[in-house]
This record gives structure tokens, C-alpha cells and sequence, in this order.
């Protein structure tokens, strides 16, 4: 899965929105597998047209990290989903908190290119990740 910075660059190479849309579903057909059990109602992302699943684990270490995975039953979800977990999977909560999501949708031009709906999901599923990112640090002990 490429980094978000990544991704950014490979935008701002392409010409139009039809190669844009087709590279936003190729990061989703790259995604990280979410295994069967895990497409669940615990899992899935309310608020969003399609069906999205989103699972948090948290990655243990000298500084704890949350790593996400995610699925959808659309293409062009998918491609968002890989989108916002190259831009927060695999980071602290505190750096999760701290990442304004809509600036680098912004960037991508995404704001204006998505649909109402999908706007609104992509929103769901990074109010999703972040209120998991709050619940880690509630969770985490004084140091």
C-alpha cells in the first residue's frame, strides 16, 4: 500500500478524473484483506451508502500505534477507504487526532469530484478512526 505522500504525488502525475477515478479503485483493489469474521455490525461504518466495514488493532510497542483495515461492497469505497487508511493506519492516537483529513481531501480535489453521499461516508470513516484514536488514548495508562 503506498503512503499517503505517495498517493498525493501519483494525483498530482495524472491528467483528468477519469485516470483518477481509475487509479482510486486500484488502491482499493490493493487493499489489506478483512477477513470474513470481520465483516460484522460491530465493524461497519455508519453512515455511509455502502457497506463499509472498518477494524482497529492496536500495535503494541516503545509507542502503541493503531493499524486499520477495511472493506466495502463498492470499488470506488474501497479506493476511499485505502485513502484514508494510508493516511492514518499505523500511527499514534495522538497523530490521528492531529491529522485534519479534510485538507488532504482537499488537496486530492476529492471535496469537489465525490458525490454528497460518499462525501458524507468518507466523513463517517474518519470520524470512525478517530473517535477509536480517542478511545486508545482514554485507554492508555499514565506514564
Amino acid at each position: 500500500m503506498p503512503t499517503i505522500d505517495r498517493i498525493i504525488d501519483d494525483f498530482d502525475m495524472l491528467d483528468d478524473w477519469e485516470e483518477r477515478y481509475r487509479y482510486i479503485i486500484e488502491l482499493g483493489r490493493d487493499l489489506e484483506p478483512l477477513a470474513p469474521e470481520l465483516h460484522s455490525e460491530t465493524n461497519r461504518v455508519k453512515g455511509c451508502a455502502s457497506q463499509v466495514w472498518l477494524d482497529t488493532r492496536r500495535v503494541p510497542g516503545g509507542v502503541d500505534r493503531l493499524h486499520f483495515v477495511g472493506d466495502s461492497d463498492a470499488h470506488i469505497v474501497k479506493g476511499l477507504i485505502a485513502i484514508t487508511l494510508a493516511l492514518f493506519s499505523d500511527r499514534r492516537p495522538d497523530e490521528i487526532l492531529a491529522t485534519d483529513a479534510g485538507e488532504t481531501y482537499k488537496r486530492l480535489g476529492l471535496s469537489e469530484h465525490l458525490t454528497p453521499q460518499r462525501s458524507n461516508g468518507v466523513r463517517a470513516m474518519v470520524e470512525r478512526i478517530k473517535a477509536d484514536a480517542r478511545a486508545a488514548l482514554a485507554a492508555e495508562p499514565a506514564r
